[in-house]
């Protein structure tokens, strides 16, 4: 029988992704815009050899129709899992909502939210 609090979707590759984006939040701490953070993630990912796409964008479907209105990913990395970076006070339900609503419409399986806006990092890993 399956450990449901062990055993998940492309565990692996998620520690790699959380482990470079604490390396981040313990290099800036608070405070910075996301944008700065992101660029960070960037040369974070590419110093722990996690294949990675940048402000990927991503089409979204609608009864199988293509929408010409994008999804734009702050990162997919591994080409299954989207990170959506934050740089708030706290994630919040919105948040989570928003990355469910990404995973449907994108078929993908994995996402990550990433909190760099506390004291200490917050990520929510979401499976589809």
């Amino acid at each position: 029988m399956p450990d449901l609090l062990n055993d998940f979707p492309l565990k692996e590759k998620t520690y790699k992704i959380i482990g470079a984006c604490m390396e981040v939040h313990k290099n800036l701490g608070r405070g910075f815009l996301e944008a700065i953070y992101q660029e960070a993630l960037e040369i974070e990912f590419i110093e722990k050899g996690i294949p990675f796409e940048r402000e990927k964008l991503i089409d979204v479907f609608y009864k199988d129709k293509m929408l010409s209105k994008k999804y734009i990913a702050d990162f997919v990395c591994y080409d299954e899992i989207i990170i959506e970076l934050k740089a708030l006070d706290d994630i919040k339900n919105e948040h989570l909502t928003q990355i469910i609503n990404y995973l449907s419409a994108t078929k993908k399986k994995v996402g990550l939210i990433v909190n760099f806006g506390s004291n200490s990092l917050q990520y929510k890993r979401v499976v589809k």
